[in-house]
């Protein structure tokens, strides 16, 4: 007779203990099962999977489904019939922020000005036009289309053409984006920067500053005194166009009161707590995301 466990969490981050041991208890409280593990355990649940003497309901992925042992792992688990929390071709087409950028401007989602350049391995010259330029301002962001994890290769000053030409050559097989820098409004609360979490149909906004990453939630008040009912809205979009069960995303408001999408989408998003660490996700909120992907285990389990 297989083995089943309701909720498997594949990890490799060491900051997600907390996250981790928080989603365990809520599966423990619905009476259902949850396992996590790591690379070195990578393998032998895939082995499993495939030999049939394993079965999973729900499937998180936390780590790196493209690289080894968890590519395996994540083709075993779509093979197996596990629902995926997300499925993986979702997540590939979310990670690219030039596919992003060009799908979100199809589907009216307002983003900074950005041009998009190919890979140096493409094209190692780069013309921008005078206009481009001045589009952009000074300063302006430079940032890889994929090799974004925790600001990898993002640049927030850059001045010059030659700072492009530069940045290019540390990621070289991807493409990049040069992006306007948004300066939020300041809103009586804060600076107008959002991070908003979208779990499973469910819709969290948060204050984030942009400069300390100190995280608040948006209280229901300050949801209409603010009007920032277009967080939500513009959430559900994205979350139509990327597919994801579990993102988030960032929203500024700048001075004139426009609502910009300035980080497309976080597939895989940073739960380190806020009772641990001064820049993470407030406690209350990281129980309760935790218990949204407890309670989509326990629905397709009943299913």
């Amino acid at each position: 007779m297989a083995e089943i466990i309701d909720l498997a969490v594949a990890w490799d981050w060491g900051y997600d203990s907390d996250f981790i041991s928080l989603m365990d208890a809520e599966c423990s409280r619905r009476g259902l099962r949850m396992s996590a593990f790591g690379a070195g355990e990578a393998a032998g649940i895939t082995a499993a999977l495939k030999s049939g003497t394993l079965r999973v309901g729900t499937f998180l992925d936390r780590a790196a489904p493209d690289e080894e042992p968890f590519a395996g792992l994540t083709a075993a688990m779509v093979t197996s019939g596990a629902r995926c929390l997300n499925f993986p071709d979702a997540v590939r087409k979310a990670a690219d922020k030039a596919t992003m950028h060009l799908e979100f401007l199809s589907h009216g989602i307002a983003v900074p000005y950005t041009i998009i350049i190919s890979p140096y391995t493409h094209e190692r010259q780069v013309e921008l036009s005078l206009e481009q330029l001045a589009r952009l301002g000074r300063p302006f962001i430079i940032k890889p289309a994929n090799t974004t994890g925790g600001g990898t290769g993002v640049i927030t000053g850059a001045e010059t053409l030659k700072d492009v030409i530069d940045s290019r050559k540390h990621h070289q097989d991807d493409k990049y984006l040069l992006q306007e820098r948004v300066v939020p409004a300041e809103l009586a609360y804060g600076r107008g920067w959002f991070r908003v979490f979208f779990v499973c149909g469910r819709i969290f906004p948060c204050w984030w500053d942009d400069v300390t990453h100190v995280y608040s939630e948006v209280t229901e008040h300050q949801m209409g005194s603010f009007s920032l009912s277009p967080l939500v809205s513009i959430t559900r979009e994205i979350s139509a166009v990327c597919g994801l069960d579990f993102f988030s995303t960032e929203i500024a408001v700048n001075s004139g009161g426009k609502f910009l999408t300035v980080d497309y989408v976080n597939e895989i998003c940073d739960m380190r707590i806020q009772s641990r660490y001064a820049d993470g996700v407030p406690d209350r909120l990281a129980l309760a995301i935790s218990g949204l992907l407890a309670d989509a285990a326990s629905g397709a389990r009943r299913a």
